[in-house]
């Protein structure tokens, strides 16, 4: 489903040039839940932004489900990542003034989704995850744990395919962050949605069916 071949990120400053990934290979297969661990600043976030279309690769090639991604303009790619991908990252991203149903429905307005169908997939969603009570509140009312969960249910609002999580659960307590886990793995298991998880927590990948390994930018056994 998702295929990188060779590919290699590189930042460049005036006077600093930076390697993130080095010739990175690694095929994903539809509905499998994977973990990427490593130490800060190897690469991690920068490989889950180049799967996400967020970032392009300096070199090598990026295949998601059969389309190969390079040389596709900036509409093409948000057409993309609306339609097949979700994010949830380590610090929510609500937008504070936006209550829990308006902040899970964003992603619908950008497909231009009538107004009764993105309530009933908001509903859908929102129960899912268990916030169905919790529709009219805002982030500052919430938990971290709860407003992680909607963060996740925004991303899932959309039915994606692929769903790409940066430290899901690193602002959270272990408690939380269990509950949060538990969610991924039985949206994983029951939807079969594809799910690719960076995070710097052994305990957490053990609980995923592969573990990505990354140290300066290169991926290791």
């Amino acid at each position: 489903m998702i295929y990188l071949q060779n590919i290699s990120k590189v930042y460049r400053t005036r006077n600093i040039e930076t390697l993130a990934l080095d010739n990175i290979n690694l095929e994903i297969q539809k509905s499998e839940f994977l973990s990427i661990m490593g130490p800060s600043g190897c690469g991690k976030s920068t490989m889950l932004n180049v799967i996400g279309l967020l970032d392009e690769p300096t070199d090598g090639k990026l295949i998601l489900d059969g389309v190969e991604i390079n040389g596709h303009n900036d509409k093409a790619l948000a057409a993309l990542r609306n339609r097949k991908l979700g994010f949830v990252f380590q610090n929510f991203h609500l937008i504070s003034s936006l209550n829990v149903q308006d902040n899970v429905e964003l992603p619908l307005l950008y497909r231009k989704v009538s107004p009764g169908e993105r309530r009933k997939l908001t509903e859908e969603v929102l129960e899912k995850v268990g916030l169905s009570h919790r529709r009219k509140h805002f982030p500052s009312e919430l938990s971290g744990g709860q407003c992680q969960r909607v963060a996740v249910a925004r991303a899932l609002v959309g039915k994606p395919e692929i769903l790409l999580a940066d430290e899901p659960t690193g602002n959270l307590d272990s408690k939380m962050g269990d509950d949060i886990m538990n969610l991924l793995s039985s949206l994983n298991k029951e939807l079969g949605t594809t799910i690719v998880m960076v995070t710097h927590d052994r305990q957490l990948a053990n609980q995923t069916e592969r573990i990505i390994h990354l140290f300066d930018g290169r991926k290791v056994n």
